[in-house]
């Protein structure tokens, strides 16, 4: 019987806590407790994504999740995720702007050619604007150049920059997916947070040569999209999803003294019809019958307050 070579067992990165030099690994019962404004147990913030599904997508090197499935002219579903784009994102601004609630829009840099009176029209509200990639099907993988990938990420921020006339802060990319470059490419861009991943319910400082980068965690298994489009769950479902969501993490905040945050990711082209957007005002409307207890604000907001509260 041979032996396993001791080279099999040598690991460089073998250490307590995480094998990597991303972030620092930590109990969240043992980091500093977050205060927010006010003094608020939970923070908040809607982030509703605008996207662009190309008709004649490449899909490389996958398909991007719920874009066009059937063969060319998908014409089916381009149509589907266009109504978002054209009708659904309406019926969500006018709920926004008649409650003043604060809203964090994920935008494809391609929207601003293919739909610039959408990029007008939410400019002209007090808004954040994150980036959200070219469009959903330019993945970030590494399959790309460093160039190539610093070149899209610059195509973007020009691109939303130039039309909103709003300073971009945040990126979250297409597919939530990222090369080994990705964030260092970020912060190198002058982004200071990133929302791709979903392993917290905090924000915390992911470590680069290139500059500081804030990871801010949005809940994916409680998006409308993977509820509902992966899950195949029903809108009733989803929205008890969420309101369980808001309401546990309050009460966690509370009997721990210590502030807690959720983000809740919205689609206009499967939320915003006309038989489902009342499961969507009926979630907003549970944040605000609880605004006393709860800071409803942007994702950059949030991440400005964590970070003032880092030493």
């Amino acid at each position: 019987m041979s032996q396993l070579d001791p080279s099999h067992l040598q690991y460089d990165k073998r250490q307590y806590g995480h094998d990597h030099d991303w972030f620092q690994w930590s109990m969240m019962g043992q980091r500093p407790a977050l205060v927010w404004p006010d003094h608020k147990p939970l923070a908040v913030w809607i982030n509703v994504s605008l996207q662009h599904f190309p008709l004649n997508q490449k899909g490389q090197p996958f398909k991007p999740p719920f874009g066009m499935t059937m063969p060319y002219p998908d014409l089916r579903h381009f149509s589907l995720r266009d109504y978002g784009n054209r009708v659904g994102i309406y019926r969500f601004l006018k709920f926004f702007e008649t409650n003043q609630i604060p809203v964090t829009y994920a935008v494809n840099g391609r929207l601003t050619q293919y739909s610039p009176q959408l990029i007008k029209r939410i400019s002209q509200t007090d808004c954040e604007i994150v980036a959200h990639g070219w469009d959903m099907d330019h993945q970030h993988t590494s399959e790309l150049t460093r160039e190539q990938e610093s070149e899209s990420i610059v195509r973007t921020l020009s691109a939303l920059r130039a039309a909103t006339g709003k300073q971009i802060n945040g990126w979250l990319s297409p597919a939530r997916h990222q090369s080994w470059n990705t964030l260092s490419l970020l912060a190198e861009h002058g982004l200071t947070y990133c929302m791709d991943w979903v392993n917290d319910d905090l924000p915390y400082p992911v470590t680069l040569d290139t500059g500081s980068l804030t990871m801010l965690p949005l809940n994916a298994e409680i998006e409308d999209s993977f509820v509902m489009g992966s899950n195949l769950h029903s809108e009733d479902e989803w929205a008890d999803q969420v309101t369980d969501a808001i309401d546990f993490l309050l009460r966690e905040a509370q009997s721990t003294n210590a502030g807690r945050m959720l983000g809740i990711s919205l689609h206009p082209w499967l939320t915003g019809q006309p038989h489902r957007i009342a499961l969507a005002e009926r979630v907003l409307n549970h944040l605000l019958a609880r605004q006393d207890q709860i800071w409803l604000t942007t994702a950059n907001q949030i991440v400005q307050a964590f970070n003032t509260q880092q030493t």
